[in-house]
């Protein structure tokens, strides 16, 4: 039997699409302490307790952890008061939304 081959190209989002969401990512430094940086994530990032010494933890020994996900501006928002705490955060296009 003879199947038709698909040419269609496979749809793969990229950083223009509108609704794509964003990934914030908070990276380890040597700097602040464990409960520092759990409060900062409590207060700016509306973690529990537990998700945000979770986050500091993973942080801790991987060097980073994905800690939101959501639209770029709220991201961006977020980023910006983490990096008023001193915390170092980048942002980036998650293509699995």
């Amino acid at each position: 039997m003879n199947k038709e081959v698909s040419k269609k190209k496979p749809f793969i989002k990229t950083a223009e699409d509108k609704d794509l969401e964003h990934i914030l990512v908070l990276l380890n430094d040597e700097v602040h302490t464990f409960e520092y940086v759990i409060d900062a994530l409590i207060e700016i990032c509306g973690h529990t307790n537990e998700q945000a010494a979770q986050c500091t933890m993973i942080t801790h020994y991987k060097g980073k952890c994905d800690i939101k996900k959501g639209p770029l501006t709220r991201m961006t928002n977020l980023r910006h008061a983490l990096l008023a705490r001193e915390l170092k955060t980048i942002v980036h296009p998650s293509f699995t939304s």
